[in-house]
């Protein structure tokens, strides 16, 4: 450990965060930022990898909005919040970084609908308690790792990871 300093990482919480992939897989959790063009990098990359291995490489995604940055992280990870509500999180998750320069509110309220959800649910949805709640403790379990300092940040089985995020990277840490 850096400076003889135990790591503390949130456990992976099946009921709470947005996670997939095969339990027996290595896991990678991501904080990441929708805003973020590193993120979005990383996004590509991960799913690169989950292609290549399959069914030994699990996925988890927390919210780390650098709203100081960033002014449509937090709005956009709200929606993704509010996409979860209606069991959509993966598909908005995908089209957010996908679609990283129209994070307005017009684009966000457009991809709800273009996902086939409940638009009026997803606008009451975004700004509610539950869905702040969600981002903050995401952030939160961040911060509290002493690790997560920007965005993208990957810990793998528990380690945070200070190497590249490309695809070649991953896989020389998951496939040694």
């Amino acid at each position: 450990m850096p400076g003889g300093r135990q790591v503390t990482l949130a456990p992976l919480d099946e009921k709470v965060d947005h996670v997939r992939g095969s339990p027996a897989g290595h896991l990678i959790i991501e904080y990441g930022d929708y805003e973020c063009p590193y993120s979005r990098q990383a996004f590509h990359a991960i799913e690169q990898v989950e292609q290549r291995l399959g069914g030994n490489v699990r996925f988890a995604f927390r919210h780390f909005p650098l709203t100081g940055i960033h002014p449509h992280a937090l709005a956009a990870a709200a929606a993704a919040e509010a996409a979860a509500v209606q069991g959509r999180f993966w598909d908005m998750h995908e089209l957010l970084f996908d679609r990283q320069k129209a994070l307005e509110d017009g684009d966000l309220r457009g991809y709800a609908a273009q996902l086939g959800l409940d638009v009026a649910a997803f606008d009451r949805d975004r700004p509610g308690t539950a869905v702040a709640d969600r981002i903050r403790r995401d952030a939160g379990s961040g911060l509290a790792s002493g690790q997560v300092l920007g965005t993208p940040t990957l810990f793998i089985d528990g380690m945070v990871h200070r190497g590249g995020y490309d695809p070649p990277a991953l896989l020389a840490v998951l496939t040694p």
